[in-house]
Formats: structure tokens, C-alpha cells, sequence
């Protein structure tokens, strides 16, 4: 999974940068599996909790996939009414909060009138997970967020706050400083806010904790990630090197 950019859509799970998001890539393939499993799972067994969150969760997935927009919000809209369904069965589910949040951004992508009043309920379901569990997705709600305040517009267009988005990230870190997507996230916050020493702090705690989590994130499933946070790590390594060139130069006047 990739961390949605756009701000009306979050990601988190750690998702949704570039990797090529090419619907015959082998990604791709697995993630429309997963689907189809899942979908088959819950025909079967219409009223399991545990198969409707699952088939949220392979939603998300496969809706990053998706050629158009129409195709992307017919498989969020899948997935949105799973989460739902599970809800109703299991109203304090946090993981059925959670993939309800996350659904609601990938339907989010595909709207530009009506995306805020779907911001606002994504905002309300990842606050939801907070209060039931937190931990849910390697502090997902709280990462969700940050990347929800940091870049939604501000007041009164829309939530945006960069007070909340520090708030959120810290904490994502604070519960699991292990998750790469994590760290990745307040530190490209950092650089986007102009923190240089914070930045770099952030930078070489984010280096030691991916060359760590090598081992332990490992399999098919986390393949997309890795390739994600390998690029989004080389481009934040490549703007630490320029801030240290810059400030040597400054030094040696």
C-alpha cells in the first residue's frame, strides 16, 4: 500500500506516492486478488465481522489500482458499505472505523464538489478509532490525520492545521516508532514546514528505523511499501545532503 498525496485522500496505512500504479504491474494483480478473496469470503458469510473488515481493508487496496476515477469509487463504495455492515454487527470496531476512513479517502480522490463533506467524516471516523484503539494499523488514525491536517487547506476552506498535524504525527511515532511510515511522515512534514533542525534530527532517526524495519516488515504484502519508502526516503536524503551544503557554505564565508 502507498500513502494517498492528494489532500482530500489519506493514506496510511503508509500509502499511495508513485510506484508505478500500472493495473497490470504484479502489485496490482495481488491487491485484485486479495479483493476477489475477500469478496468471496464475505458471499460466504455475509454477517462476519472479522471477513466484512477484511474485505474494507482489500478494498482500500485495490482502489489504488484503479484506471478512472468511476472504477476507483465503485470499489470504495464496496468498501465503505462492508465497513458499514460490520459496524452495524460490531458499532466499537476500530479496525472497521479505520477502513471506513481510509475507504472514504480513496472515494474522496474521485469527487472535487462534495470531497470536503467527506473530509469531515474521515476526520470523524479516524477520531472515532483514537477513542477505541489507537493502535490500530501501527497508530494508523493518528498518521491519517497528520497527513489530513497537513495538507487539507486551512480554515475556513477546510480542516487544515498544522498545530494538529504535528500533534498526530508525534503521537503516531510515539506509539509506534518501529513503522517507517510513520517516521516518513513527520519528517517530509518537517522539511515541508521549513524545520531544518528538526529535519535533521528526523532525518537520521528515519534512516536507522527503515534499515532496521528491513527486517522486520518483510514478504509480499509489504513489498509496495518498501519500494514507496525507499523513494520517499532517497528524496528526503537528497534535500538533507543540499541543507548540509548549504549551511557548510555559509560556514566557510
Amino acid at each position: 500500500m502507498l500513502r494517498l498525496t492528494a489532500w482530500a485522500a489519506i493514506c496510511s496505512a503508509g500509502i499511495f506516492a508513485s510506484i508505478g500504479q500500472c493495473a497490470e504491474s504484479p502489485f496490482a494483480a495481488r491487491a485484485e486478488r486479495a479483493f476477489d478473496e475477500a469478496q468471496q469470503l464475505i458471499d460466504k458469510e455475509p454477517t462476519n465481522v472479522a471477513a466484512l473488515v477484511r474485505f474494507a481493508r482489500a478494498a482500500f487496496d485495490w482502489a489504488e489500482f484503479a484506471r478512472k476515477d468511476d472504477q476507483r469509487a465503485a470499489i470504495a463504495e464496496d468498501g465503505i458499505a462492508a465497513a458499514r455492515a460490520a459496524l452495524q454487527h460490531q458499532p466499537t470496531n476500530a479496525a472497521a472505523h479505520y477502513w471506513l476512513g481510509m475507504n472514504l479517502a480513496q472515494l474522496a480522490r474521485t469527487k472535487s464538489l462534495g470531497a470536503l463533506r467527506i473530509v469531515r467524516q474521515m476526520e470523524d471516523e479516524f477520531k472515532r478509532v483514537i477513542q477505541l484503539d489507537e493502535h490500530v494499523d501501527y497508530a494508523g488514525a493518528h498518521r491519517s490525520l497528520g497527513f489530513l491536517y497537513r495538507d487539507a487547506p486551512g480554515w475556513p476552506t477546510s480542516i487544515g492545521s498544522k498545530k494538529k498535524a504535528r500533534e498526530h504525527f508525534e503521537r503516531s511515532v510515539h506509539l509506534h516508532p518501529e513503522f517507517p511510515e510513520n517516521q516518513l511522515g513527520l519528517l517530509e512534514s518537517f522539511e515541508e514546514w521549513g524545520e531544518p533542525q528538526n529535519f535533521e534530527r528526523q532525518s537520521k532517526i528515519t534512516e536507522r528505523v527503515l534499515a532496521e524495519a528491513k527486517s522486520k516488515f518483510t514478504g509480499p504484502e509489504w513489498e509496495p511499501s518498501w519500494v514507496d519508502w525507499n523513494k520517499r526516503l532517497a528524496e528526503m536524503q537528497r534535500k538533507s545532503d543540499a541543507v548540509g551544503k548549504r549551511t557548510s557554505s555559509k560556514g566557510g564565508k
